[in-house]
């Protein structure tokens, strides 16, 4: 299995440390070029959503990326990287995201709860976090939710978490991720 990680901006690193924790290869997805190689997932990592969001456009990865998701590559978006999936900005997962819902850098957070299908005692890390305002079709389900608000999603092949599981050693999204991509 190999897995693109968009290494724009962000928290790209932890999540290719995570990644080779569980045996899987990774590549950095930094310019149009990147893109060509074969892969069989793409991470969207943590970072500064309107910042990924002219980079993607000015290289060129914007439509590629938006078009390979459509088409079914199975993605995994955190934070920024779920601002990025949602309705507003590249459109491929039926969500309306209010981003840093969670206050500035003081505002961040860490907490343990439960993700559907995954399991008990997942840690949260929040930073400068969005969360999911609004599911607008029922092909996507909610996975989590802290104090009321939905930080948690899958809608076929995609995957979104509000928060960081690449900062913690648990490795049970991450792997959730490699599930789905098996599927």
């Amino acid at each position: 299995m190999r897995i693109a990680v968009l290494a724009l901006q962000g928290a790209f690193i932890e999540h290719e440390q995570m990644l080779k924790r569980l045996g899987v290869e990774t590549f950095e997805i930094r310019q149009l070029n990147d893109w060509q190689q074969p892969k069989d997932g793409l991470i969207l990592p943590g970072g500064e959503s309107t910042v990924q969001m002219h980079l993607l456009s000015q290289l060129g990865l914007l439509e590629p990326i938006r078009q390979a998701i459509l088409e079914g590559l199975p993605v995994f978006g955190t934070c920024a990287g779920m601002i990025l999936l949602s309705a507003d900005h590249l459109g491929t997962m039926s969500i309306q995201v209010l981003r840093n819902a969670y206050g500035r850098q003081l505002g961040s957070f860490r907490t343990v709860n439960r993700v559907e299908t995954i399991g008990e005692d997942i840690p949260m890390t929040f930073i400068r976090a969005p969360y999911i305002e609004k599911v607008l079709s029922d092909q996507c389900q909610v996975l989590a939710e802290v104090n009321g608000h939905i930080v948690a999603a899958r809608q076929g092949h995609q995957i979104v978490t509000a928060f960081h599981p690449e900062l913690d050693n648990d490795t049970r999204i991450h792997q959730y991720f490699l599930n789905i991509i098996a599927e």
